[in-house]
């Protein structure tokens, strides 16, 4: 049994090898910098012309959308242009079974999540100092990352889970931990940081390409749930 220390630090040094946060593109860029300039919020109404403007379809933005392993889905400026001016981004947080949110901070956000289905083991350090606060998130309860606070988000379960993430922000951003110490900050820096050989070419390279924001997790819940890493669920 993994104590939830050694449990955080299995699935820190398991990061180190993925990357998971998708990265939002602009789908209108014109029409959100027309929204930008417009006067009045009778002028933006005017730009948004079809009613279709105003409903946004978690369900339907794939490839996002998925829990094998999982997908974040932000409702957001770029993402659903008549969010623009109103200062949140809403997001849908899918992790199919073992899969996780691996280690990530907002610096523009606060980040407030509510639990839909499933089990979610939640971890978070907000500074030097600090302790790890961990919760059990269960339907229908709910946590903060302050921002700028580095958090996890983990189904340890066989059962997909499901959250809503808010976020005071329209473009919060997001850093993957792992990704400044595999692709980011020059290797004998961070080496020489941790006191040990964890980052390199070799590491950089099996770094998985920008995902839709969810990563497999630990191989024993994988193994246990009959899970295999394309996604196919095998009966234990």
């Amino acid at each position: 049994m993994y104590t939830q220390l050694a449990l955080a630090s299995s699935i820190l040094l398991a990061a180190f090898t993925q990357q998971a946060v998708a990265v939002d593109k602009t789908r209108d860029p014109s029409l959100v910098a027309s929204l930008d300039d417009a006067a009045t919020q009778l002028d933006r109404l005017a730009l948004l012309t079809d009613d279709a403007a105003w409903k946004f379809d978690f369900n339907e933005q794939k490839p996002n959308y998925n829990f094998a392993p999982g997908g974040v889905i932000n409702m957001n400026a770029a993402t659903f242009p008549a969010a623009k001016g109103n200062g949140m981004t809403l997001a849908m947080l899918n992790l199919g079974p073992c899969s996780m949110l691996p280690p990530h901070y907002h610096p523009r956000a606060s980040n407030y999540v509510v639990a839909i289905h499933g089990n979610t083991t939640t971890y978070m350090y907000e500074e030097n100092g600090a302790r790890l606060v961990t919760e059990t998130l269960l339907p229908g309860e709910a946590t903060i990352f302050p921002g700028g606070a580095m958090h996890m988000m983990v189904n340890n379960g066989c059962e997909n889970a499901q959250l809503v993430s808010a976020l005071n922000a329209e473009d919060a951003g997001t850093q993957n931990i792992g990704n400044v110490f595999t692709n980011g900050f020059p290797f004998e820096l961070v080496n020489a940081a941790f006191g040990q050989d964890l980052a390199s070419s070799d590491v950089a390279s099996k770094m998985t390409p920008v995902g839709t924001g969810s990563n497999w997790g630990l191989s024993e819940c994988l193994k246990t749930c009959g899970v295999q890493p394309n996604g196919t669920t095998v009966k234990v």
